[in-house]
């Protein structure tokens, strides 16, 4: 092997290696190269191969304290040996990983680098050992009682090792998904790390949650993130036993249809469950894909259910065996007439409404009445069929429309005393736009029936009811289009009102 003769400082007759500088630029070669290979995002791997090669000249510092030594020359060489390869591997190990793997197929695990990396450690230590004349095969061999204490001391470390590799393997969980780790419903988390000894998990209470991978590797875990990325949730709604089961069905998935989280595919689902003291209960299953979010989830569907059930006329029975121990003075029922003078009030603000003078109006607050929708339903949807006028009492909406495959366009917001869906009350048209509301809101809906009956008594009705329709469907299709305000003909939407009522 040829030396050179180089005095160092304090260190005269040192030899220095020429295999070695020849190392040392192959090192730095190979280091550059993984640099400009992998990713930017994931460059700070390359810190620890330059780590290595920053501590390559550190064996020759320490011999400067041992400068008669005759060993401390050679000990230094095999020293920076060390590193120089140990770094070498090191990016080389990037390259092949990280830099050319990466760009056909999945990254590696983080546990899978770190495993190969201790691993070309040992590779680089032994040999150097080997280059120096050591036997290596001395280091693994030793008493069977020292073996055997160290086996047991790492028995749950190499176990946890080994499961996290095994977890990594098999793909049962990946960083991001959302599972259950035992049987306990609260021990619920979404995965942040998996490292070689354990998995970091965080939950809804935001507890920070460290589980060794061996209990892991024989627990039965749950991911509700694979293999799609929607997850099924369960409510239990129980009905008097007096309403038919198919029609509540009906009203529960259309009150739910649009909540939040709640997915339109796979389509939510209602099968009747089980006959119970308090009534018929109702399976209802739902997909969402906001499993961190599934508390707001269930809650809201919860509440749009309550409100659809109410307005049908169907409440929730309590349980039979309940006790209360103080009464409780039960609340007044409003007045019918109070009630009936509420919407008459209601009524009067509706420009629409103003040729019918006040019999008709006390007329159509008799015959109608008011619901309460919960916030965020959708009252009416766009293209759906529809009879009837709704009158804001309380509460806010918001209009939104789109044309065709565009998006949707925030027409206007309305509040107490506005209203929507007269075109579908006097023409039978569909719906024309959707209405959310934004608030718990009351409203008054006012029926095809109740106002066909005064259309064909009052035929002249027809004529500035028209006016209005036609002002208001120009000012939606000029919100719409962002074009100047079209104007449909008179007689089209006369005639539509007329064939509507048989008039």
């Amino acid at each position: 092997m040829p030396l050179l003769e180089i005095p160092l400082p304090g260190t005269a007759g040192w030899p220095l290696d020429v295999e070695l500088q020849r190392k040392a630029v192959v090192a730095v070669i190979v280091w550059l190269i993984a640099v400009a290979l992998l990713p930017r995002q994931r460059r700070s791997l390359t810190i620890w191969p330059l780590v290595l090669l920053l501590l390559a000249p550190l064996p020759f510092v320490a011999g400067l304290l041992f400068p008669e030594s005759p060993e401390a020359p050679a000990r230094a060489l095999d020293g920076c040996h060390f590193f120089l390869l140990a770094s070498l591997l090191q990016s080389m190990l990037l390259i092949l990983a990280v830099g050319i793997w990466e760009r056909f197929a999945r990254p590696w695990p983080r546990i899978f680098l770190d495993v190969f990396r201790w691993v070309l450690f040992a590779a680089a230590f032994v040999a150097v050992l080997y280059e120096s004349g050591v036997n290596a095969g001395n280091l693994f061999t030793g008493s069977a009682l020292v073996t055997a204490a160290l086996g047991f001391a790492l028995k749950d470390t190499l176990g946890n090792v080994f499961s996290g590799l095994a977890i990594h393997a098999e793909h049962p969980f990946e960083v991001g998904d959302w599972i259950q780790y035992d049987q306990n419903p609260a021990h619920i988390g979404r995965v942040v790390e998996i490292n070689w000894r354990a998995t970091k998990v965080i939950t809804l209470d935001e507890a920070y949650v460290i589980i060794p991978n061996g209990q892991l590797a024989q627990a039965s875990i749950r991911n509700f993130t694979k293999p799609e990325p929607w997850s099924r949730r369960s409510l239990y709604v129980v009905t008097p036993y007096d309403v038919p089961p198919q029609r509540v069905h009906a009203i529960i998935l259309d009150a739910i249809k649009g909540s939040f989280g709640v997915l339109e595919h796979p389509a939510p689902s209602v099968v009747t469950n089980e006959f119970k003291e308090r009534g018929v209960e109702h399976w209802v299953r739902l997909f969402t894909t906001d499993f961190d979010k599934r508390d707001r989830v269930d809650g809201m569907a919860r509440d749009r259910i309550w409100y659809a059930l109410a307005r049908h006329g169907i409440e929730i029975p309590v349980a039979t065996h309940a006790v209360r121990l103080t009464p409780l003075p039960a609340p007044l029922p409003e007045p019918g007439e109070a009630a009936v003078e509420r919407r008459i009030d209601t009524l009067e603000r509706v420009g629409l409404l103003e040729p019918l003078g006040p019999d008709l109006v006390r007329r159509l607050a008799l015959e109608n009445t008011d619901q309460i929708y919960a916030a965020g339903e959708q009252v009416i949807r766009q293209g759906a069929a529809g009879d009837s006028l709704f009158v804001i009492m309380r509460g806010r909406v918001e209009v939104t429309a789109r044309e065709g495959d565009g998006p949707a366009v925030k027409l206007a917001l309305l509040g107490p005393g506005d209203y929507f869906g007269e075109m579908s009350l006097m023409t039978g048209a569909p719906r024309i736009a959707t209405i959310t509301t934004l608030e718990e809101t009351r409203l008054l809906e006012v029926g095809k029936e109740s106002f066909r009956a005064i259309v064909a008594t009052h035929p002249d009705l027809v004529e500035k009811l028209g006016q209005s329709l036609r002002l208001r469907l120009a000012e939606r299709t000029q919100a719409i289009a962002g074009v100047e305000r079209a104007t449909p003909e008179i007689q089209d939407i006369f005639r539509k009102i007329r064939d509507f009522f048989a008039v």
